[in-house]
């Protein structure tokens, strides 16, 4: 897929605000600091484009982006950071939910999963959330340039054995690094697939 265009739309914390359900949407999220703003902008082409929080943990936005002015592309906050009040994780759990459960158009979410950490409970937590809702999912483990190639194996296999160990069928799963462009043919290829499939879908 190549990537003609791609521009900020709107941020906002509800999801009836969120951009009318036109086109295919792919939403990205993962704990903070698993990289999720390098991945975009290394997808997008466009450095600076999903900007990074100084304070990780305290956006709680929905930001929408729309590339090549063909499917959504939706940035979601962080999660997992220690600093955050159980006030404010409970409304941003509760945001969450609203936007999975009733936007329409989304048509996977990409949880991003450091490549160098062993499965994480709220990771493993939020996974079995995606699947008990029946929202489509796939994994995208970031960060592979900060080890070696076997490393990365290694821990990768046992990240699947664990997934094994609850899922019948394991999600599909992609290989990335931010700094040396890895798996983003793939991934765009991946989301091209999806966006075909629902174009010839009856009805579409």
């Amino acid at each position: 897929m190549l990537i003609r265009d791609a521009r900020f739309l709107t941020s906002n914390t509800r999801v009836d605000l969120c951009p009318p359900p036109d086109r295919p949407e792919y939403a990205f999220i993962g704990r903070s600091n698993v990289g999720k703003s390098s991945l975009i902008n290394m997808l997008t082409s466009r450095a600076g484009l999903a900007k990074t929080s100084a304070s990780p943990g305290k956006t709680q936005l929905i930001n929408h982006f729309l590339v090549n002015e063909q499917w959504y592309l939706v940035d979601l906050p962080g999660y997992g950071y220690a600093k955050v009040s159980k006030t404010a994780r409970a409304e941003w759990q509760k945001m969450l939910n609203a936007y999975l459960q009733r936007r329409e158009n989304l048509a996977c979410v990409c949880v991003l999963l450091d490549s160098r950490l062993p499965p994480q409970a709220s990771d493993l937590e939020f996974m079995e959330n995606l699947g008990e809702m029946g929202v489509p999912f796939v994994m995208v483990f970031t960060k592979t340039d900060k080890q070696s190639a076997a490393q990365t194996r290694t821990l990768l296999a046992a990240y699947l054995a664990k997934m094994a160990e609850s899922w019948d069928e394991l999600p599909q799963y992609f290989v990335t690094s931010a700094t040396t462009k890895a798996g983003r043919d793939e991934l765009l290829g991946f989301i091209d697939g999806v966006n075909q499939q629902l174009a010839a879908a009856p009805g579409a």
